[in-house]
């Protein structure tokens, strides 16, 4: 599914380059639940967002369902992820002029379906989230944990083939944090959904098949 070839990402810095990412090659086949872990500031998030189409290297190829994703217009780019990707973002990213229910909908707005078929998957998505008695309500007037169960259920509201988390669970209570790890699992092994996450937590690493750890921008194992 994911194929990255000597990625490389960096900023220049008074004249030199300060590598975020270093040369780093990934292998992620259909199906996988992979945890990235690393100290912060060693580039799980900028990986993920490349893996997400939301960020570019500087160099590298990275190919996509067998796409070399970085030869594509922006336009292109943008079908592929509302396609296929869902992206659960650190800080939510949730639009604060929308409702809960608005924000859920959003994604599925741009898959052209029926508001009945919308509205229907809307509905699963907030029940199964617990967040029924929210839906009227703006996301400032949310706390973090609930902005984040509402990010989630808007990664999850297009059925994606691959789920992208960034610390997932990080505003969380310890049982939401649970529920949540449980439902990725479920996800990957009944659905067969791809996950990659990138995570603090050992506990949360371990539900993945394979860790991966991120170091100053390389990959050490």
């Amino acid at each position: 599914m994911i194929q990255l070839n000597n990625i490389f990402k960096w900023y220049n810095v008074g004249g030199n380059r300060s590598f975020v990412l270093k040369d780093v090659n990934l292998h992620i086949a259909e199906g996988e639940f992979v945890s990235i872990m690393g100290p912060s500031g060693s580039g799980k998030s900028t990986l993920l967002h490349i893996l997400g189409l939301l960020d570019e290297p500087d160099e590298g190829v990275y190919s996509f369902l067998g796409e070399n994703v970085l030869g594509l217009k922006e336009k292109q780019r943008s079908a592929l992820y509302k396609q296929y990707i869902g992206f659960v973002f650190q800080a939510y990213h949730l639009i604060d002029e929308l409702t809960v229910y608005e924000n859920i909908e959003t994604p599925l707005i741009y898959k052209n379906l029926k508001g009945s078929e919308r509205k229907a998957i809307v509905a699963d998505l907030i029940d199964r989230f617990g967040i029924v008695g929210k839906k009227d309500l703006f996301p400032t007037q949310l706390s973090g944990g609930q902005q984040q169960l509402v990010g989630i259920a808007r990664a999850l509201a297009t059925t994606p083939k691959l789920l992208l988390a960034d610390e997932p669970t990080g505003n969380l209570n310890s049982k939401q944090g649970e529920e949540i790890m449980d439902l990725f699992k479920r996800l990957n092994e009944e659905d067969g959904v791809t996950i990659v996450q990138v995570t603090h937590s050992e506990k949360n690493a371990e539900y993945g098949n394979r860790i991966i750890e991120l170091l100053d921008g390389q990959i050490v194992s």
